[in-house]
């Protein structure tokens, strides 16, 4: 029960941690969208549809899949450099 009990209280602080990253993530995907975009036009429009994607997951209150997709997409900018 012990156990239990701790792992709820570290679920529970955990959440609102991974809300406060998304909008570092987005700022981020924004920043770098601006100043060395893709030059890859499919490379553009699928980072922005996970940029979008990551925003709505976000505001509906699954931040851990919102970090996730956000990630996908810093990625696909990171590696078109």
């Amino acid at each position: 029960m012990r156990r239990l009990s701790l792992l709820f209280a570290a679920l529970l602080f955990s959440t609102p941690l991974w809300a406060m990253h998304c909008p570092q993530d987005m700022a981020k995907i924004d920043q770098l969208l601006q100043s060395n975009p893709p030059s890859d036009p499919a490379v553009l429009a699928q980072v922005q549809k996970l940029r979008a994607e990551g925003e709505e997951l976000h505001k509906a209150g699954n931040h851990s899949e919102s970090v996730k997709v956000l990630g996908e997409a810093l990625q696909l900018l990171e590696a078109s450099e």
